[in-house]
C-alpha cells in the first residue's frame, strides 16, 4: 500500500505548495482535458480552484447531483463558482445512486455502492464524453489514512489500496491534496484566493447525507436528514466548532403527537472540536442550544419525536456514524 508523505499545515508554504502543485497538473494532463467533481465541501473546492489555475478552460467542471446533497447545494455551489470565473455543470444523476443503494444497510456496502456508481458508472460516461484522460480530486491524507487502517472505506482512495483506476475505470486519478489534512487545505484555499465561506466551511462527507443515514438509504429518509441538517447548521453556525451534523437512526422510537403514542423518527445530533479530524471531542454546547435546536427539529418535521447529543470522542466514535 502506498503512503503519501505528510506535509504539516504549520510549517507549509503555502505560495511553493501551489506552484509545485500547478507545476505538477501542466506536466500530468499535457495539451489534453482533464475533469473534476465539485461537491462544494471544502476539499473539492480548493482542488477545483488549484485544478482551474493551471489548466484553465482544459478542466471541465462538474457538481454531480446525487440527489443525496445538502438543501439547495447543486445551484448555491455552481452559483457561487460561477462568480469566481469557473463554469460548473450540474449533472442529474439521482436516480442511478438511488438504484445503487436501495435495499442496502451495511455502511461499507453503501460507500462501495456509492464508489461504483460515481467512478464506474457516472464518470466513466463523462469521461467519454470530454475525451478526459484525468480526473482531477481532493483526496486528502486523512482520507488515506483511515481506509488503510480499516476504519471506513473512502470512496476516494484507491492507489494505495493497490486498485489502478485506469484499468478499473478507463482514466487516470490526480490527487494534488494527497499530503495535506483539513487544516493545510483551507490554507491553500485561503492561498488561491478563495472566498472565507469556501475553505473555512465545515466539512462534508463523499457520500453525502448517506453517510448520516443509518441503515437504508431512500429519498424520504434523505429529506428527512436534508431537513434536520439545515436547522442543526444554522442554529450551530455561531459556535465556531470544526463540524456539526444531524444523523438519523434506522429504528422508530415510542413518542407522542396530539396526547397520542406514535412511532417516530431519531435524530442525533453531534457537534465536534478538530484541527485535523484525525481526533476530535464533542463540543461542550450548553443546555439551552440544545434544546432549542431539539425544539426547532421536532417542531419542524414531526416524523422526528427524539433528538440525542452524542458525548463520545473520536476515538473511539468517529465524526460521521456511516
Amino acid at each position: 500500500m502506498k503512503k503519501s508523505k505528510e506535509i504539516k499545515a504549520g510549517t507549509m508554504n503555502v505560495e511553493k505548495f501551489i506552484d509545485n502543485k500547478v507545476r505538477e497538473i501542466q506536466e500530468a494532463v499535457g495539451e489534453g482535458i482533464a475533469i473534476n467533481a465539485l461537491s462544494g465541501g471544502v476539499d473539492s473546492s480548493v482542488v477545483t480552484a488549484l485544478g482551474h489555475r493551471a489548466l484553465g478552460k482544459r478542466l471541465k467542471t462538474y457538481f454531480i447531483d446525487n440527489g443525496i446533497m445538502r438543501e439547495k447545494e447543486p445551484a448555491n455551489v455552481a452559483a457561487a463558482f460561477k462568480k469566481l470565473g469557473i463554469q460548473v455543470e450540474v449533472l442529474d444523476a439521482s436516480k442511478a445512486f438511488f438504484s445503487a443503494l436501495k435495499g442496502l444497510t451495511d455502511p461499507e456496502e453503501k460507500r462501495e455502492a456509492i464508489t461504483q456508481t460515481f467512478y464506474k458508472n457516472v464518470f466513466s460516461k463523462l469521461v467519454v464524453k470530454s475525451k478526459a484522460k484525468y480526473l482531477l480530486q481532493g483526496t486528502i491524507l486523512t482520507d488515506v489514512d483511515e481506509t488503510v487502517a480499516g476504519i471506513k472505506r473512502q470512496h476516494n482512495v484507491f492507489e494505495q489500496l493497490g486498485i489502478d483506476p485506469q484499468k478499473a475505470f478507463g482514466y487516470m486519478i490526480l490527487e494534488p491534496l494527497i499530503e495535506l489534512r483539513k487544516d493545510g487545505v483551507r490554507k491553500v484555499g485561503e492561498g488561491l484566493g478563495l472566498p472565507k465561506s469556501m475553505f473555512d466551511r465545515i466539512p462534508f462527507p463523499g457520500p453525502a447525507l448517506s453517510a448520516r443515514v443509518i441503515g437504508e438509504v431512500t429519498p424520504a429518509r434523505i429529506a428527512l436528514v436534508r431537513k434536520a441538517t439545515a436547522i442543526v447548521e444554522s442554529v450551530l453556525k455561531d459556535t465556531n466548532a470544526f463540524q456539526y451534523l444531524a444523523i438519523l437512526h434506522e429504528d422508530r422510537v415510542t413518542g407522542m403527537r396530539n396526547k397520542k403514542r406514535v412511532f417516530g423518527n431519531q435524530i442525533e445530533i453531534r457537534c465536534w472540536e478538530s484541527i485535523d479530524a484525525r481526533t476530535a471531542t464533542p463540543t461542550r454546547l450548553s443546555f439551552d442550544i440544545l434544546e432549542g435546536v431539539a425544539a426547532k427539529i421536532t417542531k419542524s418535521i414531526p416524523d422526528v419525536v427524539s433528538v440525542t447529543y452524542n458525548i463520545t470522542t473520536k476515538p473511539t466514535s468517529t465524526i460521521e456514524a456511516v
